[in-house]
């Protein structure tokens, strides 16, 4: 198993930019007048649904596979995901020859796991819970050798997921607030270790769907909080907990964890495929249905707004 210890600085995150230079795409920042009226504020949109594999989750999976050592190469690396991570890890090893065995829920969306398999990723289904799905990697872990990537509790994955919002910060260096959704909190730990390297004064925003907001309730009870079971939202990328590792960057970092509902999600992400004309998934809506929120507008003084759009991989006959 990877070591999971040590701590993650900006300079991981440059390092890690550097390294996925060759390898990822440089995602556009896109503006829209209509959501800046609807706002009443200037928006900038990191649009990570163009990223390869659909998702910013390519960036962590290929920073923690370059740093592999050739015997962990060969013996090939696993991992659990309802899909992004799934999808990102399959087409890393792809690229660079690795043997992948990717565990998935069994109401994954098909979409996702078509995708997996289009990659070269050989997939091991499970009851759709957080326990089957660790239970499962462990057990192929321990069957086949693989090296377990997780999803986004390791440094290697953090730092890989920090350049998404470094990129945005190089392009555009005024922004006084950044929005990033949260799940297991690889992407948001990481956008607060880059905001505050390259700008100490900016706020980072954690925005996340009401049904399952383990981040709120843990940084309101200053500990770890996990989903109560059978939880669910249409935001399928952001159902697991927040992070062993993950937690503490976010609690020392974050402004405040936004949460929006079902409703605001799927209203939101329609606006994006008809205003902006990109097709986003519905975890990429989080972060902009929070922006719209009564909770975020009754901010002051953040004129200029980043918000990450985290991925695209959704059923175009989703409405």
């Amino acid at each position: 198993m990877m070591q999971t210890t040590q701590s993650v600085q900006f300079s991981n995150v440059e390092a890690a930019s550097q390294r996925l230079a060759p390898w990822i795409e440089r995602t556009p920042v896109l503006r829209s007048t209509t959501f800046d009226q609807l706002c009443g504020r200037t928006l900038y949109f990191k649009c990570e649904n163009f990223q390869k594999t659909g998702s910013f989750k390519f960036r962590g999976a290929m920073n923690a596979l370059l740093q592999l050592s050739p015997e962990q190469q060969r013996a090939g690396v696993v991992t659990h995901s309802s899909g992004n991570h799934a999808q990102a890890l399959a087409k890393a090893a792809q690229l660079l020859g690795i043997t992948s065995y990717i565990v998935m829920p069994n109401n994954a969306p098909a979409v996702k796991k078509a995708a997996v398999q289009q990659y070269g990723g050989q997939i091991t289904e499970c009851e759709p819970n957080v326990e089957a799905r660790v239970k499962v990697c462990n057990e192929l872990a321990k069957k086949t050798g693989a090296v377990l990537i997780p999803p986004f509790d390791h440094p290697h994955i953090i730092a890989g997921q920090g350049t998404a919002t470094l990129e945005l910060l190089q392009e555009v260096p005024h922004l006084d607030a950044v929005v990033i959704p949260v799940g297991g909190g690889g992407l948001l730990s990481g956008g607060i270790i880059a905001a505050k390297a390259v700008s100490p004064k900016i706020q980072v925003f954690g925005a996340e769907p009401l049904n399952v907001n383990d981040a709120a309730r843990s940084i309101a009870a200053g500990d770890r909080c996990a989903n109560t079971t059978g939880a669910t939202s249409v935001a399928d990328g952001l159902l697991v907990n927040i992070g062993e590792i993950t937690f503490p960057i976010i609690q020392q970092g974050v402004q405040q964890i936004l949460t929006v509902s079902e409703e605001e999600i799927l209203q939101n992400m329609r606006l994006i495929w008809e205003r902006m004309k990109i097709i986003v998934e519905p975890s990429s809506a989080v972060g902009l249905a929070a922006v719209r929120a009564e909770a975020f507008q009754k901010l002051d003084n953040l004129a200029h707004v980043g918000v990450i759009l985290c991925g695209g991989n959704v059923a175009v006959d989703y409405f």
